[in-house]
Formats: structure tokens, sequence, C-alpha cells
């Protein structure tokens, strides 16, 4: 019997890293194409000759196709095995982006991105649905959000040269050949939750409800906070006579200190109280906000940028892990697919509005960006008592 009993754990690990590999493998193809957006940009304006508006187009269809991925997702999650809807949105991502990397059409370029986005977007909510069933979600948030990161970074160091000798094809085909490379590890999704789905009772049912309300009000809190602040934090420099050359070093240091911020959530996961690693993680968010008041000053400015870039990536894994442990269906994981798209919609919309209405200031925009922060983690610390959770029990 004890023999038998120690087996057990090293037959399931196998599949918990496997599972792992795919969440954190997909996730990271996915938004890639966001994740480069500088380099993607200015290669669609030379090579094709696409103005602002056409290119803002084209990248709010991604970001709108994946946070669009939800609506179906409602019908299709609970009731299709997940290792064959991750199977079809791989086949459909891959066909796109190679449709993408051929076609001259502008129209039907904008057409293939949408389908491309809408794919990546329903394997996005299969990784998030499929974390939420692991042992230690806090680790596998923080592994899929470094995941984004690093590809991201890696892709803006490398596409440059890549475009100079293969255009604009070199980003989408090279999409295809990665998604192609992680085909194999949609074997690896779980097959779904429907049984756990259908089996709450109604009180409970109520109970999840009321809390994965409050967990997707601060989720949007969040990144409304978050976006507002860092879509407009190179305008804070400028105001501040910051040199572009001086600011641009820090952006590009500010995103290895991204990865290194999920990477240590991954590392710490749940060694420590999860209320406290939120308190850390948002006083380090606000206080970045705070130095970035009154035209900070070049080491100021550097201070609040890469402390910001390090907290938001830091807290991002310990939310999502805060919305696993309330609901283990996938619904709430996918609502929060939309959630995410929303707030990074709706944070630099109204950023504008405020920056506009005070003439130019963001003096305003940094005090109610740390509020709204601070909401975000009251709702968040009211999550955290001890309930009981019989899924990772």
């Amino acid at each position: 019997m004890n023999t038998l009993s120690q087996a057990r754990p090293a037959e399931a690990q196998p599949t918990e890293r496997s599972a792992m590999a795919a969440i954190v493998g997909f996730a990271a193809i996915v938004p890639a194409v966001l994740m480069m957006a500088p380099a993607v940009a200015s290669q669609l304006a030379s090579q094709l000759q696409l103005g602002p508006i056409d290119i803002g187009k084209l990248f709010s269809a991604e970001l709108g196709a994946m946070s669009l991925a939800t609506l179906p997702a409602w019908f299709w999650l609970p009731r299709v095995n997940w290792r064959s809807a991750a199977w079809l949105a791989v086949a459909v991502f891959i066909a796109a982006n190679l449709l993408s990397a051929t076609t001259v059409s502008y129209p039907l370029l904008l057409g293939l991105r949408f389908v491309s986005a809408l794919a990546g977007g329903s394997l996005m909510i299969l990784c998030l649905s499929a974390a939420a069933t692991l042992r230690n979600p806090d680790r596998a948030y923080g592994l899929w959000v470094m995941g984004q990161l690093a590809l991201g970074a890696a892709g803006l160091v490398a596409m440059p040269s890549l475009f100079a000798r293969f255009g604009i094809a070199a980003c989408y085909v090279g999409l295809a050949l990665l998604m192609a490379l992680c085909a194999p590890l949609a074997r690896c999704f779980p097959q779904g939750q429907q049984a756990s789905a259908q089996q709450a009772a109604p009180s409970t049912t109520q109970h999840r409800r009321g809390r994965a309300t409050l967990g997707i009000l601060a989720t949007l809190a969040f990144y409304i906070s978050l976006s507002g602040v860092w879509t407009f934090i190179g305008q804070i420099a400028r105001q501040s006579g910051i040199d572009p050359q001086q600011s641009g070093n820090i952006f590009a240091i500010a995103t290895l200190l991204g990865v290194a911020g999920a990477g240590t959530a991954s590392l710490i996961g749940r060694r420590l109280p999860r209320a406290q690693l939120l308190l850390a993680g948002f006083a380090m968010m606000m206080a970045a906000m705070l130095l970035l008041l009154n035209a900070p000053a070049l080491a100021r400015f550097a201070t609040a940028a890469l402390l910001f870039k390090f907290s938001w990536t830091f807290i991002l894994p310990f939310i999502l892990a805060t919305l696993a442990d309330i609901d283990h269906s996938g619904k709430l994981m996918n609502a929060t697919n939309l959630v995410i798209g929303g707030g990074l919609a709706i944070g630099p919309a109204l950023a504008g509005q405020l920056i506009a209405a005070n003439g130019g200031s963001l003096h305003l925009l940094l005090l109610l960006a740390t509020l709204v922060a601070a909401l975000s983690l009251a709702l968040l610390l009211s999550l955290q008592a001890p309930h009981p959770n019989p899924a990772h029990a």
C-alpha cells in the first residue's frame, strides 16, 4: 500500500507538467502580434503603405476578436471536449496566419486578422480555464504572463532583421510555425469541466456568483488603472523633459522587469499568503503611480516606470488565481478574457478624456488611477477569506 501511495503523485506529475506546457506555450503565441505591436505597425506602414487609421483598425480587430471569443465560448466551453476545441482553434489560427502572409488586399487582411484572433482568443480561454484546474494556479498564471512577455520581447528584438529580409510575412509565417510546433500539446488540455459545472447546489451557485461579480469588478478596475497610466507614460516623460532615447531605454529595461515580476510570482506560488502578496504588489504599483506626479526627473521617472512594470506583472497571476478559486467550470475564466480586453480598451479611452479635460495635465489621471487600483485591491482582499475548495483538496 505504501508503494502504491507513493507512485500516484509520480504518475500525475507528467500530466500536470504537460498541461502547464500547453498553457504557457499557447498563451505566449496567441497575443504575440499585440506584444510586438510597435515593430509590426512600423512594417505595415513601410511595406503596405498603410496609414495610422488602417493600422489602428488591424490592431483593434486583433484585440476585439480575442475578447469577443468569450461570447461563443459561453456556449461551447461547458459542452465541448476542450482538446477537440483546441485542435480546431490551432488549425484555424495556422491557416489564417499563412493566408495573412500572402494577401495584398487590406480588407482581406483585416478579415483574416479577425479570424486569427478569434481562434487565438478561444485558445486563450482554454488556457485560462485549464490553469484554474491545476493544483497551483498561482504558479500557472505566473508562467502564463511570463511566457507572453518573454516571447513579445524576443519578437521585438528579432523582428526588425526578419522584416528586412522577408517583409511582414515573417511575422505571420513565424506565428503559424510556432503554433504548429505547439499543436501536439493540445492533447495535454483537460477534457473539460462539464460535470463540476452541473453539480453545484443552488445556494453554492448563488454564493459563487456574488464572489465572481466582485472578482470581475476587481479585474476590470485593475486593467483600467494600469492601461490608463501605461498608455500615457511616454507623455509624462516628454512633459518632464526626458530625452526620448533615455525613456526608450527605460521602457526596454521595463520589459525585462515585467518578465521578472511574473517569474517572481510563479516562483512564490502558494508559499506565502496570497493576501500579503497582493498587498505588496499593489503597494508597489500605487507607489509607482504617485512617483510619476509633478514632472519627475530622470531617476524618479526610471524608478517609477520599472516599479510599475514589475508590480503589475507580479500582481496579475494572483488576481487570476483568486478567480480560479471561485469557479472551476471555466465560465468565470471565460468572462475574465472579455474583461481583460474591455479594461485594456476602456483605460486608455477614459485616460485620454481626462487628460484632455485637464489641459494636457496627467496629475488627476494618476491620482484617480491610484484610487481605482486601491479599489481593486480592496475587492480582491475581500475574496481571500478561507473557503472550502474541494477541487484543490
